[in-house]
């Protein structure tokens, strides 16, 4: 069978609202409106008999061991609930800075299951699929078909694909790894505790970009507060894209540290890119349409 081969998008939340911290099992309850970029990393599997993983490109150094690599965690999690499960050697190519809040190892974790759905003729929507991604981190349910979507709970409810406009917009990383744990602690919510003010929007399907922005402009980050005292870069690069010429709406996505400006054209867009990558050089910075 011939190589196999899929992107791992970049997720971005526009939206994430804490809820609260369960009391059941202690994970924080979230409502977030998650988008995607047209790009990121790129996984190939070559059918075989043993299963492997290689890895390259510009943050190949930073992905971590391979064994405990989410690609190969979601292997073994679907190769468990699928006895005889086709397999693979996988290779990726990593492009997206890794603890950036974007998604990036749970995007290739998803990429992973849509290979072996390919490979294996699973559907997208089969429970195994399913069942294997939410075992294997919080925010591959919603990596599995990347298109925007809410996702809520601890990332284990997926809503419907929501058809929405595309978005310009400028993506940051100004170069500092953020963890997600040390994030949530420094929210500070026990278990039990509720969070937040004011409901997140109700995001209509097919909205088109100024309604979208309409939307979500009175919606937060939650994160953003606690992630900003713990990397203060990031109130730069937010400042960097609050300046831009065009920029409509800048917050941090995920638990950071990148963070996004919505413009109102892609060719605001990229002026605003080069002009911040000239200005930061050790930044990384693309312009994208979220999706």
């Amino acid at each position: 069978m011939p190589l196999l081969v899929t992107r791992a998008p970049a997720k971005i939340n526009l939206t994430l609202h804490v809820l609260g911290r369960r009391a059941g099992d202690g994970y924080h309850e979230l409502e977030s409106l998650v988008v995607f970029t047209g790009a990121g990393d790129t996984l190939s599997l070559e059918p075989g008999p043993d299963l492997a993983l290689t890895v390259s490109g510009p943050t190949a150094g930073p992905a971590g061991p391979l064994d405990d690599n989410l690609v190969i965690r979601a292997v073994r999690h679907l190769a468990r609930l699928r006895p005889g499960l086709r397999q693979g050697s996988f290779h990726l190519v990593k492009r997206l800075p890794v603890a950036a809040g974007i998604g990036g190892g749970s995007s290739d974790a998803a990429a992973a299951l849509r290979l072996l759905g390919r490979l294996n003729d699973i559907a997208p929507d089969d429970p195994d699929l399913v069942a294997a991604a939410r075992a294997t981190g919080a925010d591959v349910p919603v990596c599995l078909v990347p298109r925007a979507r809410m996702m809520a709970g601890a990332g284990e409810a997926v809503g419907p694909a929501l058809d929405m406009t595309p978005l310009p917009a400028v993506l940051i990383n100004p170069g500092v790894p953020v963890e997600t744990a040390p994030v949530f602690r420094a929210l500070g919510l026990a278990v039990g505790d509720r969070h937040g003010t004011g409901a997140h929007p109700v995001i209509a399907p097919g909205l088109g970009a100024e309604a979208l922005l309409r939307a979500i402009t009175p919606a937060r980050n939650d994160l953003e507060t606690p992630a900003r005292s713990l990397a203060p870069v990031i109130d730069v690069a937010l400042g960097a894209l609050r300046a831009a010429p065009g920029c409509r709406l800048a917050r941090m996505s995920g638990s950071g540290a990148t963070v996004f400006g919505i413009f109102g054209h892609r060719s605001e867009a990229a002026r605003a890119a080069r002009s911040i990558a000239a200005v930061h050089p050790g930044w990384w910075v693309t312009a994208a349409m979220l999706r």
